[in-house]
């Protein structure tokens, strides 16, 4: 998308003028837009020291070049401050990766959508909402970083829905889909420093379904209230129930975290405590599947044996995330893709 010729059918920079022609083209989320002009375009790039036209990654399916340029036209299309600059940059370099498996991301009839999770001094700095809410509306930080990754994918990945997304209904968080890791109330430190990321912000993107909701708002146990999350991931109707090497992240509110550090818990117990929980009998997923893609280990067990919703322990990832209330919830991947956490270069 070139922002110099993006003007030539206007006579003027009103919403309503980019608007009704990013509608007549096919451009756009079906949201009002910001006119990318080049000043707003400028200032956005003064945020990170690179060339306009340098390709922070290729992204398919329509294998479009994201340039510094490009993505800042939707940054400023999205509503994005210039500050969030960096975050973006990261997060198309996190897209980018071949972990990701961008391409099955975008085409598969799954509603899958990439989920930015910011850590670190990002947070406080930019004003992301790490809180109440942290999933929802109000926040011009987790909202308009989260449209622009989507406007992204639709004007340089290609994922149009039909001849780029196939996904049978789509889901509410391609809109937006970005929240932010309570670094400051969570009891174990931040995700980041938990895979040895040396880094004072950082970005985690991972490609997964809604969240799915569990709440525990009585116990002190953390047994309980984790038995709650396995019910949550114990189903069927998600691809890690077939596909065995997807990932699990399990996003806790800061009381349920608080209880499970005052029971002397880490974030490695937590994903043990599930991958042992989280189970079902494998005759049972035989009569579901046709076609497993489990683990070898996984392919040969008896149809009594209990089956772990995924092959590995390590598939099961824990933040914190959110605010007061006890509600915590569970975001099962799209199965064949890994999640990937990146510095934020400022």
């Amino acid at each position: 998308m070139e922002n110099k010729g993006l003007f030539l059918d206007l006579n003027d920079e009103e919403p309503e003028s980019i608007y009704e022609l990013f509608e007549k083209r096919g451009w756009g989320d079906g949201l009002p837009l910001v006119a990318p002009t080049i000043e707003r375009v400028a200032e956005t790039l003064s945020h990170v020291e690179a060339s306009e036209e340098e390709v922070i990654a290729v992204l398919p399916p329509r294998g479009g070049s994201a340039t510094y340029r490009d993505v800042a036209v939707n940054a400023v299309l999205a509503g994005c401050k210039p500050e969030y600059f960096p975050v973006l940059v990261a997060a198309v370099k996190a897209l980018g990766d071949q972990r990701v498996n961008l391409r099955g991301v975008n085409t598969t009839t799954h509603p899958v959508a990439p989920l930015v999770i910011v850590h670190g001094k990002a947070v406080d700095e930019l004003g992301f909402n790490a809180g109440l809410g942290t999933f929802g509306p109000g926040n011009r930080a987790n909202a308009t970083v989260g449209r622009a990754i989507r406007l992204v994918l639709l004007h340089i990945a290609g994922a149009i829905p039909g001849p780029g997304d196939a996904s049978t209904q789509g889901q509410p968080s391609k809109y937006t889909y970005c929240i932010a890791e309570n670094t400051k109330e969570s009891p174990w430190g931040s995700y980041p420093d938990s895979l040895k990321i040396n880094s004072e912000s950082a970005l985690t993107v991972h490609c997964g379904e809604n969240p799915h909701n569990f709440h525990d708002m009585e116990s002190n146990d953390i047994e309980r209230i984790l038995d709650k999350a396995a019910s949550s991931m114990t189903t069927f109707g998600v691809n890690n129930a077939c596909i065995s090497g997807g990932e699990w992240f399990i996003i806790l509110c800061p009381e349920h975290a608080r209880t499970a550090f005052n029971q002397g818990w880490s974030r490695e117990d937590i994903s043990g405590y599930l991958f042992e929980k989280a189970r079902m009998p494998a005759g049972e997923f035989r009569k579901q599947f046709d076609l497993l893609a489990w683990a070898d280990w996984m392919q040969s067990l008896p149809d009594e044996s209990m089956v772990p919703m995924t092959q590995d322990v390590e598939n099961i990832r824990v933040i914190v995330s959110g605010g007061a209330g006890k509600h915590s919830c569970v975001v099962p991947s799209w199965g064949m893709t890994r999640s990937v956490t990146l510095p934020i270069e400022t």
